[in-house]
């Protein structure tokens, strides 16, 4: 009897094994009556699976049962008692009523168990739950009964369909795995026999396994009863009453047969795997050698425009994309081979090795051949590429080249000299990377690799080398030719260049003179303080114009260039037709101006000369006398002066009739008012000589007439003289005459004295008056 045909009424709990024992190790069987009528059918049927459980050895050392009637009436237990008679009387030993507390006394004179042992066959008591311990161990009862015990019914319940469950379905796997294995045993010792593949089990073996496992490991835990933990005392539940060694009986002989099935799979996997890679490899082998090569076979052009080229491409990689699923099969047969090989059976070595190697030769040289052909596809699409972009830029460069050159200025005809030069060289390196891809191309077709079954490359390769060729020797006459009229060009750029360059110094001449004559008429204003100064302003200004000179004749020079470029060039019209006229102009107002400017220096050295020498000869420091300078000399200075400061108000008119003053009005100021200080010092020196002059004469007339009053004086005194001495007596004569000549000594001694004091006073206000004129004339110097 199984629990799942009675497992609603073993939920019930109208009887259960607990696992406590009694004092004789006997198993306790407990009835827990209740108030509802019990059915005794239900119970018989739960007695009879219970006592199945145990062994025969178990059961041999009886039961003592336990009939808790505290819930119940009696006749009730009085029948369950009488049933026990007629189901186990041999297997009982004792059986225990647990009775209610003063209720069954007034009865015991009805029915009396002890005098009914012979014909029951067992004991009977009646005994309160509180002296129950007196047949067994508290801790052998269940909690109900005060004892120490830990049972959960429903726990054990589906511990035992678990049990139940793993013996039913380990037995009936293990006569499965008996038979598929002698099946296999039989197979191998008759080679002739087809295996028989389908026959396989019920059950997968590891589940099973698995749940015996884990009911094992919860045997030993001592968890099928629910007593875990509970610390009591050691319960045989494990091995007697849940037949552990059954358990582990079924698990060995399951692991032995399952180990011989694993094998037996392991064959059956390998037979079917090497069948299985015997067909993939054929298919794969029969594919690349069949469809595989003749869809390369039909491929060989490579086109002759980049669209072509990739069209060729695009239909390539559609026979990779087909070679490729079978590419991957290659990869999983050759690793199912390896893996095969490496478990080292000796019987089917060589063959696997002979289906590894025929299947990589084929497949590599499938690869073999879909490279090349990807490679030359490859360098066939750069080259065509490279030759259009060398075409599109032969194109550009003609272009450039067929148009009329216009720029504006030289660094425009520079720059596209440096755009031109750059597309040639940008050419040269595309001319070169061509050359470079066709000759890899050519190449790569010239040693292709041979096809399947040796047939060689087709003959039409000599159609693609010569269409390579072709566009390489094309190129290069075009190239050539624009390299021709670049020549032509650079020439014809480089004199525009020289033209615009020299329009361009010609215009920056015209500045420079006009910088120049800017500088001649607003800096060279001096005309010096002296005849030295004047002189040197003068070949300063001849050194000045000796570079205005220099500067003109650049400018002419470089206009007479650009005109025989412009004939060269055939330029009609140019920008620089007004430079020549401004050069010209610009020119003929500088030479006025220095004109100017040279007469007015030499007016200035002449006046600086002449006063110079009125100055000079007016002092007597130089050694000459006053009187020496002339009237001429004094007029020239006037004139000289008076005209140079005419001069000085003059503007200088140019040839178109415009007037430009030298410096600014206060630097012409200051020029005259130097001129005139110098004209009014010749002037004063003038006066002061003519004073001087008169002072002399005043002097020298002075002079004359006191030497005339002297003589006259003399003159009465010796007539008084001569009267007196007629008048005296001739003998005073000789005295008188020797007096008087004494005396006249004296007088002519006294005489030269004074005429020689007079003499000394003149002399020192005449130096005077010249030390004066010589303070006056220094001081106005220093002004």
């Amino acid at each position: 009897m199984e629990a799942t045909n009675i497992l609603p009424i073993l939920k019930k709990r109208l009887a259960f094994l607990s696992g406590g024992k009694d004092r004789r190790s006997g198993l306790i069987l407990t009835i827990p009556l209740c108030t509802e009528q019990t059915s005794m059918e239900e119970l018989s049927s739960t007695l009879d699976y219970l006592l199945g459980i145990p062994s025969d050895k178990c059961k041999a050392r009886g039961f003592t049962v336990i009939v808790d009637g505290r819930r119940s009436q009696w006749n009730i237990v009085k029948t369950v008692v009488l049933m026990l008679q007629n189901v186990i009387p041999a297997e009982v030993s004792l059986v225990c009523v647990v009775k209610p507390d003063e209720f069954w006394d007034k009865k015991v004179t009805h029915f009396c168990f002890w005098k009914e042992k012979d014909r029951l066959g067992f004991e009977v008591i009646l005994v309160s739950a509180n002296k129950l311990t007196r047949y067994i161990e508290p801790c052998q009862l269940t909690d109900e009964f005060g004892g120490s015990l830990v049972y959960d019914h429903m726990d054990w319940v589906n511990k035992r369909l678990v049990f139940e469950k793993f013996t039913k379905e380990s037995t009936c796997l293990l006569d499965e795995l008996v038979v598929i294995n002698e099946s296999e045993k039989n197979t191998q010792l008759d080679k002739e026999r087809p295996p028989d593949c389908n026959i396989l089990p019920s059950l997968d073996p590891e589940t099973v396994l698995q749940t015996g496992h884990e009911l094992l490991s919860e045997l030993q835990q001592r968890r099928f009863n629910g007593s875990e933990g509970s610390g009591g005392a050691w319960s045989p539940m494990d091995d007697e009453l849940l037949a552990q060694p059954q358990v582990m009986k079924l698990l060995d002989s399951l692991r032995e047969q399952y180990t011989q099935y694993q094998e037996v799979c392991r064959q059956r996997s390998k037979r079917s795997q090497l069948e299985e890679i015997q067909t993939k490899v054929m298919q794969v082998v029969n594919w690349l050698e069949g469809p595989g090569t003749e869809q390369l076979r039909t491929q060989w052009g490579i086109g002759d425009s980049v669209r072509a080229s990739q069209a060729l491409q695009q239909k390539h990689e559609e026979i990779e994309s087909q070679h490729s699923e079978w590419f991957a099969v290659y990869v999983e047969l050759n690793q199912q081979i390896a893996a095969l090989l490496s478990a080292g059976d000796e019987e089917d070595l060589v063959e696997l090795k002979g289906l590894q190697q025929q299947l990589s030769d084929v497949c590599y040289r499938q690869a073999s051949q879909l490279e090349s052909r990807q490679n030359v596809l490859q360098s066939a699409h750069e080259f065509h590429g490279t030759a259009q972009d060398l075409s599109q830029q032969l194109d550009g460069l003609l272009g450039m080249l067929c148009a009329d050159v216009a720029p504006a200025d030289g660094a425009a005809i520079q720059q596209t000299l440096k755009h031109l030069e750059e597309k040639l060289k940008s050419v040269d390196g595309a001319l070169a990377g061509l050359r470079e891809k066709g000759q890899v191309l050519m190449d790569q077709m010239s040693t292709q690799t041979t096809w399947s079954y040796g047939k060689d490359v087709p003959i039409e390769n000599k159609d693609n080398l010569d269409h390579i060729q072709g566009v390489m020797e094309d190129m290069q006459l075009r190239k050539q030719r624009c390299e021709d009229m670049v020549d032509v060009r650079r020439l014809k750029m480089l004199q525009m260049v020289q033209l615009f360059k020299c329009e361009e110094d010609a215009s920056q001449a015209v500045e420079w003179l006009g910088e120049l004559l800017d500088a001649l008429l607003k800096t060279h204003i001096r005309l010096g303080d002296d005849v030295q100064e004047t002189k040197v302003l003068l070949e300063k200004h001849k050194k000045f114009v000796d570079v205005a000179q220099s500067t003109y004749d650049y400018g002419r020079q470089l206009l007479q260039a650009t005109v025989v470029l412009c004939q060269s060039l055939r330029c009609t019209t140019r920008s620089s037709g007004d430079t020549l006229p401004r050069l010209n102009r610009v020119w003929k107002q500088f030479t006025v101006t220095s004109e100017d400017r040279v007469q007015r220096l030499e007016m200035a050295c002449s006046f600086h000369t002449a006063v110079e020498k009125v100055l000079a000869f007016s002092s007597p420091d130089q050694g000459h006398l006053p009187g020496d300078v002339d009237q001429e000399t004094y007029e020239e200075v006037e004139v000289v002066g008076k005209t140079l400061l005419d001069r000085l108000t003059v503007p200088v008119i140019f040839p178109d009739g415009s007037e430009q003053y030298f410096g600014s009005p206060g630097d012409m100021a200051s020029s005259a008012e130097h001129i005139r200080d110098k004209m009014k010092l010749v002037e004063d020196r003038k006066l002061t000589l003519h004073e001087e002059d008169e002072e002399e004469e005043e002097i020298e007339q002075l002079q004359e007439q006191q030497l005339q009053e002297v003589e006259q004086l003399k003159y009465e005194q010796i007539l008084e003289q001569d009267k007196e001495l007629q008048d005296g007596e001739e003998t005073q004569e000789n005295e008188e005459l020797q007096n008087d000549e004494e005396l006249q000594d004296d007088e002519e001694f006294q005489d030269d004295h004074e005429l020689q004091d007079n003499q000394l006073l003149h002399d020192d206000e005449i130096q005077e008056v010249v030390d004066e004129e010589l303070e006056t004339e220094v001081d106005h110097k220093e002004s």
